[in-house]
């Protein structure tokens, strides 16, 4: 089987064809948590948008989970940025008490419930997240180590329900190396989440072992 292309994101029709699927919405969401991915994803749309004659209504989100002294001025960066593309922006957080274990699945679940609740007040009707080529290969690994056999080489799907939230990827054919040279030729400095490279957790150990 050929390799799957990578689009190029740097042309119109490229760009079109990325967001085609939810260019009738009347507003999308962004989440956008600051990193090189998702800031990749905030250009990328602006632009795609800018291009349209009637282009739905972008919102950014960005939430601090409160487990890192430096998420609050990672979101603060976010919405500067967003602001500079001219695109609302919204900062979300999760207070209150942490569970003491599973706490990247309690962030996660609780991230979609606050970006949701913000969407239905803007009128949002769908989320777009930066995952990327090497997610998606990271996914269909874990999936057939934890034993899903020919359902794990599904990966994870364009369109899905997260936490009865309906989310849109645009960039799981694209590769990650495109995406942070787009956040370069931009100016921007991403944020970098020590959890990326933390072997404590699964995903980062399978990101690690890719090479080989």
């Amino acid at each position: 089987m050929p390799a799957r292309m990578t689009p190029d994101i740097d042309d119109k029709a490229g760009l079109e064809a990325l967001f085609a699927a939810i260019a009738g919405e009347p507003a999308i969401g962004l989440a956008v948590s600051g990193g090189a991915d998702s800031l990749a994803l905030m250009l990328l749309a602006q632009r795609w948008a800018a291009g349209l004659s009637r282009a739905p209504r972008l919102v950014v989100y960005s939430v601090d989970h409160g487990l890192r002294p430096e998420a609050a001025g990672e979101v603060a960066m976010v919405l500067q940025a967003a602001a500079r593309l001219g695109l609302a922006a919204r900062g979300l957080a999760w207070t209150g008490e942490k569970p003491a274990a599973g706490v990247q699945e309690a962030a996660r679940a609780t991230r979609y419930r606050l970006m949701g609740a913000a969407m239905a007040e803007d009128g949002a009707t769908v989320l777009l997240t930066a995952h990327h080529v090497q997610d998606q290969a990271e996914t269909v690994l874990m999936r057939m180590a934890h034993g899903s056999g020919i359902e794990g080489l599904k990966g994870m799907t364009a369109f899905a329900e997260v936490e009865g939230l309906r989310v849109h990827r645009p960039l799981l054919d694209v590769d990650p190396k495109a995406l942070h040279a787009v956040v370069e030729a931009a100016g921007l400095t991403p944020a970098a989440d020590p959890s990326n490279a933390d072997p404590h957790y699964e995903r980062v150990r399978w990101r690690q072992a890719m090479p080989q």
